[in-house]
């Protein structure tokens, strides 16, 4: 089965409000070997709706849009569903009475009637409870095609969507297992892996798929299964990377975990490792992907954003001199920056960054988009420097973060 997912709202579409629901919801479905056919971003209004469920029902059987649910006269989904489903709105008691309460909750009892519009639905309409906001989901049925209307909140969307949505239609629709594997590539460019793999993949059985998905300086491969059996697809996808392996070689990094924050996290663990990190340039994003991980108590012993090159001395040991040779964006400090961050925190492993972000210049007259890291693994240390002056700000941070975790998992892996 198949699905469209139609994202509702003018903030989206200006770029106010990052849509991170459909990432969410497609991750889901997949689960349940559902596919996303399309995801569409739209304005909130009635007949761009409507015509936008026509379009996506004369291919598709499960539309799923978030967005366009409120008090307020521009949230017009629920009337663009009453319209194209040949039904009219009327008040739905359960949901009036969980509005009520959840308003007195909230000490807003005297907004009760003016949210009153948010408790009323297309009368046909199965309804799912929003236990954490006052708009409900709903779903409605016309010719063997299903429409579900969520809330736009990424916080009231997920729990409706794991705890009502996919048992629903787990329950209804899926009869396939749609099953995924990751194997991540380092040091081999994406044109000569797939020429390497060109037999492999051209010989794959019609039921398995295979995507190239580079990120930072690695290559992600991921082999997709589908079909009614879940032993056998598990036993075809081990025998095809069993296959990959003896194209590859030593190139593997991991064959386990979708992100490099994941497959970091199984390794320390396996290794009985511990970690820091003393942070300039990424601004904390490097704490941040570590510690996005479940369970990353267990390895990371902490962090500091030395974004100062005074807090890099009085903190972090990086010597006066150093600093004033070669700057604070250099290798030296940031080798200086790791063996303080270890000594610091006892920690087995440190990572540091240093470099400019950008857009402007640093005190020092560094060049926009010079960095440099250091991996430092109990007495072995490796600095790396990248120069990225294409990536704005936040790219910046988030690429030199990931990218210094990949280094970190490479010594790891080889060694």
């Amino acid at each position: 089965m198949k699905a469209v997912l139609i994202t509702i709202g003018d903030e989206i579409l200006s770029g106010t409000t990052v849509d991170t629901n459909s990432n969410f919801i497609a991750a889901q479905l997949k689960n349940i070997g559902i596919q996303v056919a399309k995801i569409i971003t739209i304005s909130d209004e009635v007949e761009t709706i409507k015509q936008n469920l026509a379009n996506a029902f004369a291919d598709i059987d499960l539309v799923i849009t978030t967005g366009g649910l409120g008090p307020t006269k521009d949230d017009k989904t629920k009337k663009a569903f009453a319209e194209y489903f040949e039904d009219k709105m009327v008040l739905d008691p359960e949901t009036f009475k969980h509005l009520r309460t959840l308003l007195e909750k909230r000490q807003r009892a005297h907004l009760l009637e003016l949210n009153r519009p948010q408790a009323e639905v297309p009368s046909s309409a199965h309804v799912f409870k929003n236990q954490n906001g006052t708009a409900p989901g709903i779903m409605m049925k016309k010719n063997g095609k299903t429409a579900i209307c969520l809330p736009g909140v990424p916080y009231e969307v997920k729990p409706l969507i794991k705890n009502q949505i996919i048992p629903y239609l787990k329950e209804q629709f899926s009869s396939r297992y749609l099953i995924s594997r990751f194997i991540s590539v380092v040091d081999f460019p994406e044109s000569q892996l797939s020429e390497a793999l060109e037999n492999w993949e051209l010989a794959l059985p019609e039921n398995i798929t295979l995507s190239y998905l580079p990120i930072a300086n690695r290559v992600k491969l991921k082999l997709t299964a589908t079909g009614v059996d879940e032993v056998a697809l598990n036993n075809q996808l081990d025998a095809e990377v069993s296959k990959i392996r003896p194209l590859i070689g030593d190139r593997i990094i991991s064959e386990s975990g979708e992100s490099i924050e994941d497959i970091l996290h199984d390794i320390l663990l396996k290794k009985n490792l511990t970690i820091s990190v003393a942070e300039s340039c990424t601004g904390g994003e490097l704490s941040r992907l570590i510690t996005s991980v479940s369970g990353s108590s267990a390895y990371f012993s902490g962090g500091i954003t030395a974004y100062d090159y005074h807090k890099k001395i009085e903190i972090l040991g990086v010597s006066e001199k150093t600093i004033a040779q070669k700057t604070p964006v250099s290798e030296e400090v940031a080798r200086e920056m790791s063996a303080g961050c270890q000594k610091l925190f006892k920690t087995d492993i440190a990572i540091s960054t240093t470099g400019v972000a950008g857009p402007g210049k640093d005190t020092f007259d560094n060049k926009v988009g010079e960095v440099f890291y250091s991996v430092r693994i109990a007495d072995f240390e490796k600095t790396t420097r990248l120069f990225l002056p294409h990536l704005e700000r936040k790219d910046f941070m988030n690429f030199v973060s990931m990218k210094a975790i990949q280094s970190l998992v490479e010594v790891l892996v080889k060694h």
